[in-house]
């Protein structure tokens, strides 16, 4: 396996010549991303690698700041409300990074398939987000992979082969413990999952922290303490910042009242809800939604 000279260059080169609106590729799971202004943005993620080949971002989860750059990755392991901008880029450098998504059955086949005993076994409740150095066989995987945007006609068969081999080196490098319980059915990530996917179902609902920990399979207090771990934040915060980026997303996509808007995704109080969106957004939601029908936003990277 020859690898290049300088993986990060040709990165930087095989995203610029490929990026397109929307980020999607012909590569199911893989996208690209560049980015000239460091504009906030809020997202909704999913189980995810990042690797950044030029600028750098900072995200905040809760009450956690994350920040990685060029050279580094991020990798997230479950669906979290995020807040974040980059850093130190301009249209003349701009960030450029690929996001990979991180496929459960996947990485759950492959488990199967190492055949290490302690790998089919429950693992801890790890934080669900974590940063750190890309490790040059990880590198050298990933820009194997965006090379076959030049040629479709292979990526049709090696693109899997490489999927799986970028999911190998992160079950065997620094982040392996948190990767892994991706794919494990029974792990403390895969029970907090179940009620991550409730509150994304049913935001605008009341949420009962009981009702919510006996579908994770724990007592009220274990779930309190694990979800916390894992997103940086308690269940109630969760739900504020899903209910409040839908309020944002229906703001710009349809007409109506502010109030209106505010009742759909759960709010009783019209005050409260703008109180909580300016808290948020740095605007009231009328305001906000002034600005962003003036500017159009473009989805990001996590």
């Amino acid at each position: 396996m020859v690898q290049s000279a300088d993986p990060l260059a040709e990165l930087r080169a095989l995203i610029a010549a490929h990026v397109q609106p929307g980020m999607q590729t012909p590569i199911a799971g893989l996208v690209l991303a560049r980015v000239d202004s460091d504009v906030p943005d809020y997202s909704l993620t999913e189980p995810l690698l990042v690797v950044m080949a030029q600028g750098g971002k900072r995200l905040l989860l809760g009450d956690r700041v994350v920040e990685y750059g060029a050279g580094q990755c991020l990798i997230v392991t479950a669906q979290l409300p995020v807040t974040g901008h980059f850093v130190g880029v301009s249209p003349q450098v701009p960030a450029l990074g690929i996001g990979l998504t991180l496929r459960p059955s996947e990485i759950a086949t492959l488990l199967l398939d190492a055949a290490t005993p302690q790998w089919t076994r429950s693992a801890a409740t790890a934080p669900a987000m974590a940063t750190g150095p890309v490790e040059p066989d990880l590198l050298d995987a990933v820009v194997r992979m965006v090379r076959l945007l030049d040629r479709p006609g292979d990526a049709r068969v090696l693109a899997p082969l490489i999927e799986r081999e970028i999911l190998w080196r992160l079950l065997t490098g620094p982040h392996a413990e948190m990767v892994r319980q991706i794919g494990l059915a029974d792990s403390g990530l895969a029970h907090i999952s179940r009620a991550i996917g409730w509150i994304r179902d049913n935001y605008a609902e009341p949420m009962r922290i009981a009702e919510l920990a006996r579908l994770a399979g724990m007592s009220p207090s274990a779930f309190h303490r694990r979800f916390r771990a894992v997103t940086a934040m308690s269940p109630l915060q969760f739900q504020k910042q899903i209910r409040l980026q839908e309020a944002r997303s229906l703001l710009v996509a349809r007409a109506g009242d502010v109030a209106g808007v505010g009742h759909l995704v759960g709010y009783d109080s019209p005050t409260q809800f703008s109180r909580e969106y300016r808290r948020m957004f740095g605007a009231p939601p009328g305001r906000d939604r002034a600005m962003l029908r003036a500017t159009a936003e473009v989805s990001h990277l996590p």
